[in-house]
């Protein structure tokens, strides 16, 4: 039998343990035999009702709110596409023949995405075991004291990591807003520059994991041109900002003093080499030049600019990529490549945020770009940038940072 012959239906059914499928909303949308034999229910009760209405928590035991960190997990699973296996823990059922009995269950729960054709999550996979036996078992009549003390004090220690594991949400999120601030402070304005205008956005993943190593620079340079770079740091947190303050500073500086976007990246790399941290950051640098209408550029391993001609065409400044700073073992003089435009055209710098998905190939997120820039041109730079991110961010938030420079040329 190969696998298209497979009844992925019936093995579903068919799974020893009880699992349900839900939307990314907490919407049951499929159980298995399994789930509906050990909650008590029928299939009419679960499938098509939102979560906390099909099991809400036992009203007469509020410090018991298994329920309610089951939905936490699952939220988080669908905001972060990360796995989460969570503790021991007690939600009690209520009795489908005896409304507003409840019934003291203990279950060990894992939560898992499922991601869709386009890498965003598009269903949530929840699996339970059902332990109530084996704890009634080791505290009932007559059995052994020392199975006893031994359960007693697994769920006491299960009671104490669930804490822990909230503690460290919890500082998670403080150190996130902590490293969004600090992220804030060093960025430069979003006012307007000397001679031209701008819009820039910044928008932080959602959840605690993978922000704060973007940046976004802007710099006037003389004889009307501008330097702007866009970068991206490995790592997250108050450590990414932290990096991402000190690579900035130095390109910014460096394009001020530089003959052109290769050597600005060029003495980027140098620098990163006495930066801990700064290993594999990924940064594109362009010069514009106004009077001659030339784009110069040069990239570490980014993701190419975007430039959008009046006629709604798109050309990706790809012509002169290298690696990330710091990945080859000696310095190399970074490539730079040219490329002319017209008055009324657009140059757009972002982030992977922006389009990178997973288990998707970079082309289909360029793609996107390319349809949205081309749906929208003539815009205003600033509704530019705000329709680029309707268009191209799971309505959930992405789960990495993603800043974004739009500049009318």
């Amino acid at each position: 039998m190969n696998a298209s012959e497979i009844d992925y239906e019936a093995v579903f059914q068919a799974l020893p343990s009880a699992v349900a499928l839900f939307t990314t909303d907490l919407v049951y949308i499929d159980v298995n035999e399994e789930f509906l034999s050990s909650l008590g229910r029928t299939r009419d009760q679960v499938v098509g009702r939102y979560l906390p209405d099909a099991f809400p928590d036992n009203p007469e035991e509020p410090a018991v709110t298994g329920m309610a960190k089951l939905q936490a997990s699952l939220r988080w699973v669908a905001a972060t596409g990360q796995r989460d296996a969570m503790t021991l823990h007690r939600y009690d059922v209520e009795l489908p023949d005896r409304p507003g009995v409840w019934e003291e269950r203990y279950w060990s729960p894992v939560n898992v995405p499922v991601f869709g054709p386009d890498g965003k999550v598009a269903l949530l996979l929840h699996r339970e075991e059902d332990i109530t036996e084996l704890v009634r078992s080791r505290s009932g009549p007559g059995s052994d004291d020392r199975a006893t003390m031994l359960e007693a004090e697994l769920v006491t220690r299960a009671r104490e990591l669930q804490e822990v594991n909230e503690r460290l949400r919890q500082a998670h999120a403080r150190e996130r807003e902590v490293a969004l601030t600090l992220q804030g402070a060093m960025l430069p304005a979003s006012g307007p520059l000397q001679d031209h205008r701008a819009a820039v956005r910044y928008r932080p993943a959602v959840g605690a994991l993978n922000v704060c190593g973007d940046w976004y620079d802007l710099v006037d340079l003389p004889d009307n041109c501008m330097a702007v770079a866009v970068g991206d740091v490995v790592g997250q947190g108050l450590a990414a900002a932290g990096v991402m303050g000190q690579l900035r500073s130095a390109l910014s500086a460096a394009s001020r003093i530089a003959d052109g976007p290769a050597q600005a990246l060029e003495a980027l790399g140098l620098y990163a080499r006495s930066v801990d941290g700064a290993e594999s950051t990924t940064a594109v640098t362009v010069f514009i030049d106004y009077d001659s209408h030339i784009i110069a550029y040069s990239s570490a391993g980014h993701p190419p600019p975007a430039l959008l001609h009046r006629d709604g065409t798109v050309d990706f400044l790809d012509q002169a990529t290298d690696p990330p700073l710091g990945a080859r073992p000696e310095h190399v003089p970074r490539p730079q490549a040219e490329i002319e435009f017209t008055e009324g055209a657009a140059l757009v710098l972002y982030t992977d945020g922006l389009v990178e998905r997973r288990r998707e190939d970079i082309d289909c997120g360029l793609a996107r770009l390319a349809d949205s820039l081309t749906s929208h041109r003539g815009a205003d730079p600033e509704t530019l940038a705000d329709a680029l991110l309707a268009d191209l961010l799971p309505p959930s938030g992405a789960t990495d940072d993603t800043a974004l420079v739009v500049l009318p040329l």
